[in-house]
């Protein structure tokens, strides 16, 4: 049995791999920024689960959630950083303050929980850090680019925690889902900001309407794909990057494909360079 530490545990992609992790016999220590909210989904109260209360914005919580999992557990095997939402709105509509605090939880939020968890898991010399990114991480669009950037600084940052943690012992998995039949498409998840700027319609606009009518209707099914990421954290040589559903693995290959032709038709240029 492993000891799970999962961010953003009370609903989402959150609540599904906590309930999948305990099913399996794991234990959990699962966190919210209101411990009631996780208590309210899993009413069943199920063994091996401790509710804590941590917004990932604050050190010091996360500190203290931390403890009270070691006290309770003895060890933490698994960290899954979940906690985030989104950002609807072009580059240049959306607000400083919109920008800045979602970087504070997509990606400040995650440093903070992993200066807390990773002392553990480096005196333990094992574990595996999930930090759940999604498709838009890799390969973003019109009307979502804040929210893609904060999910490109989470790759960024995994790569170099990949490299940083393999000498330890400790493994580190970048989840990309696409489309999911999860919250993320509503109030709770996605803030959207003003589209203010007509000239942004044609590009921004369609990704929009997208958004705003695909609650519900995505093609992913958040049950499978917890079991897929709860399946990741039980083999021998786990990926650095996951994709889940065919929505992101098309657009994945299609960011490959672009990137490989742009290059090959611009390496002279690139080559023109060297001394």
């Amino acid at each position: 049995m492993s000891v799970w530490f999962v961010t953003g545990a009370s609903r989402g992609f959150g609540a599904e791999i906590t309930r999948e992790a305990l099913d399996r016999g794991h234990r959990v220590i699962a966190t919210a920024r209101d411990m009631s909210a996780v208590l309210r989904a899993y009413p069943e109260k199920p063994a091996g689960l401790l509710s804590v209360s941590a917004d990932v914005t604050e050190p010091e919580q996360l500190t203290v959630a931390v403890e009270a999992g070691l006290a309770e557990f003895g060890r933490i095997d698994v960290v899954v950083n979940n906690a985030g939402y989104g950002l609807v709105g072009a580059i240049e509509e959306t607000s400083d303050t919109a920008a800045r605090a979602l970087f504070d939880v997509n990606v400040f939020g995650v440093l903070n929980t992993l200066r807390a968890t990773l002392p553990t898991l480096r005196a333990q010399r094992s574990g595996h850090i999930l930090n759940i990114s999604s498709v838009g991480g890799f390969a973003t669009a019109p009307a979502v680019g804040l929210y893609g950037a904060s999910k490109f600084a989470l790759e960024g940052i995994s790569e170099a925690l990949h490299g940083e943690l393999a000498p330890l012992g400790v493994r580190v998995t970048i989840v990309e889902p696409g489309g999911f039949r999860t919250d993320f498409l509503n109030g709770s998840s996605i803030q959207v900001e003003p589209a203010a700027i007509e000239d942004y319609a044609a590009g921004a606009g369609p990704v929009r309407e997208a958004l705003a009518q695909n609650d519900g209707r995505q093609p992913g099914d958040p049950v499978k794909a917890a079991k897929a990421i709860v399946d990741i954290t039980e083999v021998d040589e786990p990926p650095l990057r996951l994709q889940l559903g065919a929505d992101a693995v098309e657009r994945v290959e299609a960011k490959l494909d672009l990137v490989r032709r742009e290059l090959d038709e611009w390496r002279h240029v690139a080559l023109s360079t060297a001394i």
